[in-house]
């Protein structure tokens, strides 16, 4: 166990508001929350993290963590109301997860890189499961995850025990089979749909043997086309129209400009 001392940083007065809100005399609304309807909520919380972070707003990125530990804190104060665990349950278990699992900081154990962190982390995470558990290779991967995360996540885990291309050119190549395989489909809508699943799952196979995260590759995009697109409504303002006003060329030719303009 972690020994217990008092804390630079108390969550108390956090875990006061929160406490005062699901009282009696608190809000309504919170009262009406459980874990389920909170879901929602914690995933929006996280993209928000990720977007401050890929904006470099460190005033922003502050604001929002602080958002994310509301749920945490949400969350722990649920659990504590029906008796399963409370928020002081939750930080001396993960100090004492992090603890157990760096064994090469907190014990004996040698590591010479990276590499031999993450293998030691996964055969502690085995013993903490209990062999009694078999989980299989694929397991232990979260299946609320969200897809592209999920893909990229079930492709790392198969590759570590050798399901795996040997290189990029086996993994581009299926991306290449998939699409022509798509195209010969495109008429049938329930062979296209499973089509199109083999080759996003491919695409992400690609990214990573790239090592780039295609969850994160794809936001970075999605901004891209709401800024460009943001534009495009800006440019149609000014001239005093409605966007319905213009054909498909009128608007690409704002839409090139939005591109040189990164």
């Amino acid at each position: 166990m972690v020994n217990k001392k008092k804390a630079n940083f108390p969550l108390d007065p956090l875990v006061e508001v929160m406490d005062k809100l699901l009282s009696s005399e608190g809000c309504p609304w919170d009262r009406k929350q459980n874990h389920a309807t909170l879901k929602r909520y914690l995933l929006e919380e996280t993209y928000e993290v990720i977007e401050a972070i890929d904006e470099k707003d460190m005033h922003k990125l502050c604001e929002e963590l602080g958002d994310l530990l509301l749920q945490i804190i949400f969350h722990s104060a649920l659990a504590s109301r029906a008796g399963y665990f409370d928020i002081n349950d939750v930080i001396e278990g993960i100090t004492e997860k992090m603890i157990r699992r760096h064994p090469h900081v907190f014990g004996e154990t040698k590591v010479s890189d990276a590499q031999e962190v993450l293998k030691n982390w996964e055969e502690i995470k085995k013993e903490e499961k209990g062999k009694e558990v078999d989980t299989g290779v694929l397991g232990t991967v979260p299946k609320g995850l969200p897809a592209l995360m999920h893909a990229y996540k079930l492709q790392e885990k198969a590759a570590r025990v050798g399901f795996d291309w040997p290189d990029l050119t086996g993994a581009w190549e299926k991306v290449e089979e998939e699409l022509s395989e798509l195209k010969e489909v495109i008429k049938d809508n329930q062979r296209a749909y499973e089509e199109l699943g083999d080759l996003l799952f491919a695409v992400v196979n690609v990214a990573r043997f790239l090592k780039i995260n295609p969850e994160e590759a794809l936001l970075a995009t999605i901004r891209k086309f709401r800024s460009r697109f943001e534009f495009i409504e800006e440019k149609v303002k000014e001239n005093g129209h409605n966007i319905e006003d213009y054909n498909l060329e009128e608007l690409d030719r704002w839409w090139i400009e939005a591109k040189k303009q990164g």
